[in-house]
């Protein structure tokens, strides 16, 4: 195993090193120095490499792993192996990217032989974890057979063309979380160059401090990290409701099956070993963005349609009573009910149609809907059911759709309440107007008539009687009656008429409602 290391990793890894430095010499002789940045970069990640190989084979030579599992050493090597690997051939990628077109013919080829060398070494990795697995009989029989059976697959696939590879994609706000400085560097220069705008964290705390403060597309997350891991991040931002649906790619030097399950199961949207190949990045980065942008569209659609429903549930509110829409929907299609026991009021404006033939039609629209908005809250306040206008005439009745002892009760409270409004309007706009109201009570029936344009109405003598209350009674008071003080009882106090003709009824026994107890929401008095 000592002498595999030697021969096959440490001798590649040492030729890496020098290749380096002869390039960057050869960048300094020819003046190339806004090229030396990412070389030295490239250098320092050379180094770290070397520093590891020596580690490894030191360990190796004394059998030392701190009492660590096989399993777990063979995570760390390929982990610590692969790092500053992927520094190196990033950036060597982004560099002759940069140099496309230019005349720069050696020092390319240079650099394209340094990726081909880190390649290289990334495949030797591979086959010393395997070496050691074997070693230690971890691995299983035919595995060899399976790798080459593969093998013979992937030579039958057409290569894919780098230059036209992946759909174009959005331009996309994404955070990268690495606690490698190179491996954020050349995974933020690799995105910008697609278009996207990168913010990036070295370290799990910082970046769901910049999930909790800023809004991302997409995260590209880092799996070993100190203090905290990525997996642990990943868990925390599907945990929080502001991120949970926040695509996140992890991108690690692990390719273990059970870390690509762990961090998919903990809603990973895709996971990416490292070093990446762009065009495969791009690829997934573009699918990842596709999937949040079609689901936003779909949490955008469906928010429309639930203000659109909202908006129809409003209008039909504003037409039909809350009970009987509710009935409506659970399948009734003819809603009809007798009631026995309701207090209808008319309210009609004296005067109006004189004061509306003097004003604009803009300004008597104007002034019936001040008058008529605020009987609708005062109804609504009493808890009482505004059936609808005529003209400039206004019914409302109590104990529909629902059941109301006190329907009586709350007619009675709202009809002096109608009168001070109409009055204080009047004085507000200096027009001369009145109001004069009737109230009966007795029996009804109530439904919905329509197919297209529902509306909630009451028929019966009851309404007709309601009717000819108000239209005897005077400007001003509210005439109620026998049947309506029997249903009001004590606690109010009525002014007799005595007889009273009523058209279509003959005589009747009808009152002047004087005053009575404050009628509160609910009902109590």
């Amino acid at each position: 195993m000592r002498a595999f290391l030697r021969q096959e990793l440490q001798a590649p890894a040492s030729a890496v090193m020098d290749f380096l430095g002869i390039i960057i010499e050869d960048a300094r002789s020819s003046q190339q120095d806004h090229l030396l940045s990412d070389l030295e970069r490239m250098r320092s990640a050379s180094v770290q490499l070397n520093a590891f190989v020596k580690k490894l084979l030191e360990d190796t030579s004394s059998g030392s792993r701190n009492g660590e599992p096989p399993e777990e050493f063979h995570r760390r090597l390929r982990h610590d192996l692969r790092t500053p690997l992927n520094a190196i051939k990033g950036y060597s990628e982004l560099l002759i990217e940069d140099m496309e077109g230019e005349d720069q013919g050696s020092l390319r080829l240079d650099l394209e032989t340094l990726k081909q060398s880190a390649d290289q070494l990334l495949g030797q990795i591979d086959s010393m974890v395997t070496l050691t697995r074997r070693e230690e009989g971890a691995e299983p029989e035919g595995r060899r057979h399976q790798l080459d059976i593969v093998a013979d697959v992937l030579r039958t696939l057409e290569p894919l063309d780098a230059a036209s590879a992946g759909a174009q994609v959005r331009s996309s706000r994404i955070l990268v979380v690495d606690d490698n400085a190179a491996n954020r560097d050349v995974l933020a220069r690799r995105l910008t160059r697609e278009g996207h705008r990168v913010v990036t964290a070295n370290s799990g705390a910082a970046a769901l401090e910049l999930v909790a403060a800023q809004d991302f597309d997409l995260v590209l997350l880092d799996l070993i990290m100190p203090e905290m891991s990525g997996f642990e991040v990943l868990r925390r931002l599907k945990a929080t409701e502001h991120s949970k649906d926040l695509p996140v790619i992890v991108i690690s030097a692990l390719d273990e099956i059970d870390s690509v399950v762990r961090c998919i199961e903990a809603g990973a949207e895709d996971y990416l070993t490292k070093p990446f190949n762009p065009v495969l990045l791009r690829a997934r980065v573009g699918a990842s963005l596709e999937k949040k942008w079609l689901r936003d569209r779909e949490k955008q659609f469906i928010g429309e349609l639930e203000r659109e429903k909202q908006r129809s549930e409003t209008l039909l509110l504003n037409i039909l009573p809350q009970g009987i829409v509710k009935r409506m929907r659970g399948g009734e299609t003819v809603i009809a009910d007798h009631v026995d026991a309701v207090t209808i009021l008319f309210c009609d404006l004296v005067g109006f149609t004189a004061i509306s033939q003097t004003l604009p039609a803009a300004r008597t629209i104007d002034f019936l809907g001040r008058i008529f908005s605020a009987f609708d809250q005062l109804a609504a306040a009493h808890g009482v059911e505004k059936i609808k206008t005529i003209g400039d005439a206004y019914m409302v009745v109590g104990g529909i759709p629902e059941h109301q002892p006190d329907h009586a009760l709350r007619i009675a409270t709202l009809a002096p309440r109608l009168l001070e409004a109409v009055r204080m309007i009047s004085e507000s706009t200096t027009l001369p107007l009145q109001a004069r109201i009737g109230i009966h009570t007795g029996a009804v029936v109530a439904g919905v008539l329509g197919t297209h344009k529902f509306v909630y109405d009451v028929w019966g003598d009851t309404v007709n009687t309601a009717s000819r209350m108000e239209s005897h009674s005077l400007p001003g008071r509210i005439q109620v009656s026998a049947a309506t003080r029997a249903a009001l009882g004590p606690g109010f106090t009525f002014e007799p008429r005595g007889a009273v003709e009523i058209k279509g009824k003959g005589l009747m026994e009808t009152y002047f409602l004087v005053e009575g107890p404050a009628f509160q929401a609910g009902g109590e008095r």
